[in-house]
């Protein structure tokens, strides 16, 4: 848990341009003049490309916009983040509280790096102002809403550094979630240049990574690369469901000059209340043992549902049967949690109009049970207890769970 809440509070300081991925792209908006004139390139020299790039400093704008095909689910999170900001909670300035919003709608982001020390994003939010900066061994938050301040000393020179331990679980840059997908390459992926773009004024390569096997939810993943330095400047995945791309990520300026020290320099603004990190696991230790409520119904409530297994018995090394089937695209993780699995009606109200929402009923030779869906992960609980996941569709589950495996 301590982990998982480290390397969320990290990932916008440490991936920057890589956030927009995560949760991961732009709106079709960027900068369009025309499709340059460049030299042809192949797949393997582009992709040669973009593993020798090494920016290290860039400042500009970006945009991100996500669309998992989600149901409207403000009343489930705002109850959640009211229990997390109590008195003794996280508070509003925490990267933590603030940063679930990028996971839905259209975002726009400045951005500043100056190597893996020093980054700044400030999320745009109309007059409102998020601002989360890395500056050496100093993470500085602020609010302008609540004007609350968020502060942690120790979080780069000694000891690990966040961009280390957040490295060896998720792609920190967009080069690095470029590389992710691109280690998909083999006999279940086709890779190849798609043209040209212009992005934030910049000429770029379109590289199109497109899934061979039937099944997956993923369409195709497009990174447009900078023809001059190999730096990916924007990435937009597809689902099979069609619409609107899931991430459409990118930049809108981009400057690859090295931005002024004074850029990453943070002043606490006055009247504002500032809590340091050391107050806020403290708060999360008491609200585990009693003090809050909402992280414990949350709890309760996936518990209930056969949800909470998914992060702990099987995979973690407790009593449930973990086993991955298949290869590729069409990956699926299956747990059995050796117990049947509850109805959706038995969840508290606040969780149990969300699942309703999101689960359709299937039966098969595996007997029945409920598909939670989005554009591209989608969930298979059986009444039985097991539980397939993966970036597949739906009857991609179904058939996983008819064949006995």
């Amino acid at each position: 848990m301590a982990a998982q809440r480290k390397a969320s509070r990290y990932i916008v300081p440490v991936a920057v341009a890589g956030v927009a991925a995560a949760t991961i792209g732009l709106v079709p908006a960027l900068a369009a003049s025309g499709d340059p004139d460049l030299p042809e390139i192949t797949a393997q020299k582009l992709i040669e490309k973009i593993a020798a790039s090494d920016t290290q400093a860039l400042s500009g704008t970006f945009r991100v916009s996500t669309d998992l095909g989600l149901p409207a689910f403000d009343g489930l999170l705002s109850g959640l983040a009211s229990g997390a900001g109590a008195s003794e909670g996280p508070g509003t300035a925490d990267p933590s509280a603030q940063l679930t919003r990028l996971v839905s709608g259209t975002h726009t982001l400045k951005v500043a790096v100056d190597g893996p020390d020093r980054q700044k994003l400030t999320v745009l939010d109309g007059k409102e102002r998020y601002s989360l900066v890395h500056n050496g061994d100093e993470v500085w938050a602020h609010d302008s809403r609540s004007n609350e301040v968020f502060h942690e000393k120790g979080a780069g020179g000694t000891g690990p550094a966040p961009e280390k331990e957040l490295g060896e679980e998720l792609p920190a840059t967009p080069k690095e979630l470029a590389d992710e997908v691109l280690k998909a390459a083999g006999d279940t992926t086709s890779i190849t240049v798609d043209g040209t773009a212009k992005i934030a004024g910049r000429d770029a390569y379109r590289l199109v990574v497109t899934p061979k096997q039937q099944g997956s939810t993923v369409k195709a993943v497009t990174i447009a690369v900078d023809a001059a330095s190999g730096t990916p400047l924007k990435f937009t995945l597809d689902s099979v469901d069609g619409g609107r791309p899931v991430v459409d990520a990118g930049f809108t300026t981009v400057d690859f000059s090295r931005p002024a020290a004074s850029e990453f320099a943070f002043s606490v603004p006055e009247g504002a209340k500032v809590t340091e990190a050391d107050e806020v696991e403290k708060g999360l230790e008491k609200a585990g043992k009693g003090g809050d409520k909402a992280p414990q119904e949350l709890e309760k409530a996936l518990g209930d549902l056969g949800l909470g297994g998914l992060g702990g018995g099987g995979v973690d090394g407790g009593d449930g049967d973990f086993r991955v089937i298949g290869e590729g695209w069409t990956t699926i993780a299956r747990l059995d949690t050796g117990a049947p699995a509850p109805k959706t009606d038995e969840a508290p109200a606040e969780a149990q109009g969300f699942l309703n929402a999101l689960g359709d009923q299937v039966k098969g030779k595996f007997g029945s049970g409920t598909v939670f869906k989005t554009k591209i992960v989608n969930v298979l609980m059986t009444d039985s207890g097991k539980v397939y996941a993966g970036a597949v569709t739906p009857q991609t589950l179904v058939d996983a769970a008819n064949s006995g495996k």
